[in-house]
This record gives structure tokens, C-alpha cells and sequence, in this order.
């Protein structure tokens, strides 16, 4: 099967699944889970950008990866398909559904939502291009009023893609409101390859809800995932009916200083810094007086201060100490 048997999938997050979190979520759920790459512009590929280069690149990462590629121009995704597998991608997931005003703007993600034959056309020079398994990933549709996830996933069926991820939001809602999970059955009753279905997946629970009641082959976890890699794994167990254990407080401080190292293994001292700043967010937020220390880490300039303060808030956390 395409999906490799998988029922739990990491979703694609600019800015977020980068290698550094792969690994994080790699470790903290012992591979039960599947991942994909931040979404990769196939433009910037197209003029040898660096930096796109680093996040296509994921020759050095002990999982598979599908590598997620973004754009509006149908003749860009041939040499970008033959590029990411050149850098190990398992798989190539085409961006139909990001709602981004700035790819929206460039006639990517969700804006192909409203050109299906242009987004066939993408599908079908990618499918062409390469051996590896293509997917696409979009949305219920571009508003309430233009809702054509069905459509829209039959087009993928016969473009050739292996499998589908249909996200239950509209790109009007974009990340707002409620999840249409019935699109989502509907998308899965009528084509016969496998689909995840996307979509307010926050617990363990909803991931088994979101199976049962529209048959998809496999979930895909986002934004609940932020600070939380251990709902992934609670969910892969919960699915496969293992035991669901709870995560200590240690356990989620330990984490999060080692993906402060993996973040400045792979981007250097400044960039990690930067970057930290919302994990400390996310990973801090159930903890007493979090405001407080975020609003002092946000004023550190140096990684070796970043990391002290860290330890220093999450010790005397653990202790019961009022900071």
C-alpha cells in the first residue's frame, strides 16, 4: 500500500515540519508515523535556491519522506520531481490547499482549487517525471459556495496520483471554524485510492472518530502536534489498540532541549534562536507563570542565555518553585 501501512501522519507546516521536528516526532513516537516535508516552492528550486535546497534535501534523515512541493506553473514540477527524488524523497505531495494570500498571489496551494485543469496538468507532468508515488493534498474547496473536494479528488484519480489528503476546511475558513468531516467521507466514498483525512484531529479520540465515520485509510495531525509530539504516538497506539501512556513533565523538558540542539545543529546559533522562540511557546504553555518566562526569552540574543533560561524555568517548574 502507498501509505505503508500507516494510519498516523505528521502534517506538512511551513515553517515548522522542518528536519529538526521530523526527528523530534521520529524519536518521541518510534516511527509509528509518516512525514512529509515543509512545502517546497518549485520556482526557488527552479533558480537554485539554497535554503530550498536545505529543506528538499532529506538524503540524511533515517525515515522516509515525502517531500511536498508548491507552485502554479504545470512545466516547473518536471525537474523539481527529478530533483527531490535525486535527494531521497520516498514520495512527492503536490500543495493544492494552502490558503496563504502570498501563494494564492502566485497561483499555488489552494488557488488551484479553482483551475482543475491546470491542477491536472500539474499532477500529470509530476506523475510523468518521476517513479515515485505522487500525492496531492487540498481542501474542502475554495469557499462554502464552491465546495468541490469530490470533483476536485476524481480529477487527482485519473491525473494519476497514488493517494489523496483532503484538509475539511474550505480555503475561506483557512485554519477558522469547524472541519467538515462529511466532505471528507464523501471524497473517500468516491475514489478508490487511499485518503487521510485532515482536520481538527486534537486528540487521540477524534483520530479514531475521523476513521470510523468516513473510512478514510489514515488521519493527519497538525497544529495539535505544536509543543505535543506525543499525541502522534498516543494516536498511532490508540488506533492499533496498544496501550496510551501519559508524558511527564521531564519527559516534555528533556524534549524540548533537544530540539534546541537539533535547531542549532542544523540552522546555527542565530537562526535557531529565532526559531525557538515559538517552541518555547508551545512547549511552556500548560506550565505555571509561562507567560512570564516567555516574555523574557523573547528579549534573549544569545543561544548558550536561551538554553540557561530554559533549564532554569523547567528545574524549578518541576520542583514546585514559584518563579
Amino acid at each position: 500500500m502507498v501509505l505503508t501501512g500507516r494510519k498516523v501522519f505528521l502534517a506538512p507546516m511551513a515553517g515548522i515540519t522542518d528536519a529538526p521536528m521530523r526527528r523530534i516526532v521520529f524519536e518521541e513516537t518510534g516511527g509509528k508515523v509518516g512525514f512529509f516535508s515543509e512545502m517546497v516552492a518549485v520556482n526557488a528550486l527552479s533558480y537554485k535556491n539554497a535554503k530550498t535546497y536545505k529543506i528538499a534535501d532529506v538524503r540524511n534523515e533515517p525515515y522516509p519522506v515525502t517531500v511536498q512541493l508548491m507552485g502554479g506553473e504545470p512545466a516547473l514540477f518536471e525537474d523539481a520531481a527529478k530533483l527531490v527524488a535525486d535527494f531521497g524523497a520516498v514520495g512527492i505531495d503536490i500543495n493544492m490547499g494552502c490558503p496563504v494570500r502570498k501563494i494564492i498571489a502566485s497561483r499555488a496551494g489552494a488557488d488551484l482549487m479553482r483551475d482543475i485543469k491546470r491542477a491536472a496538468e500539474i499532477i500529470q507532468t509530476t506523475v510523468r517525471a518521476t517513479k515515485l508515488p505522487v500525492s496531492v493534498k487540498f481542501r474542502k474547496g475554495w469557499d462554502s459556495e464552491h465546495a468541490n473536494a469530490t470533483q476536485f479528488a476524481k480529477m487527482c484519480e485519473e491525473s494519476g496520483a497514488s493517494f489523496i489528503t483532503v484538509h475539511g476546511r474550505t480555503k475561506v475558513q483557512g485554519y477558522g471554524g469547524t472541519a467538515d468531516w462529511d466532505v471528507i467521507r464523501r471524497v473517500k466514498s468516491a475514489v478508490k485510492i487511499p485518503v487521510i483525512g485532515n482536520g481538527d484531529v486534537a486528540s487521540k479520540e477524534a483520530a479514531l472518530k475521523l476513521l470510523k465515520t468516513t473510512g478514510v485509510d489514515a488521519v493527519m495531525i497538525g497544529r495539535a502536534a505544536l509543543g505535543n509530539p506525543w499525541l502522534l504516538r498516543d494516536a498511532a497506539d490508540f488506533l492499533a489498540q496498544n496501550d496510551v501512556f501519559p508524558v511527564s513533565s521531564q519527559t516534555l523538558y528533556q524534549t524540548l532541549l533537544r530540539h534546541m540542539a537539533y535547531l542549532r545543529d542544523y540552522y546555527g546559533d542565530k537562526t535557531a534562536l529565532g526559531l525557538s522562540r515559538k517552541y518555547i511557546c508551545w512547549y511552556s504553555k500548560n506550565f505555571f507563570e509561562a507567560k512570564k518566562f516567555r516574555e523574557f526569552y523573547m528579549k534573549i540574543n544569545d543561544f548558550e542565555t536561551a538554553t540557561d533560561t530554559i533549564k532554569t524555568f523547567f528545574e524549578r517548574a518541576l520542583k514546585g518553585e514559584v518563579l
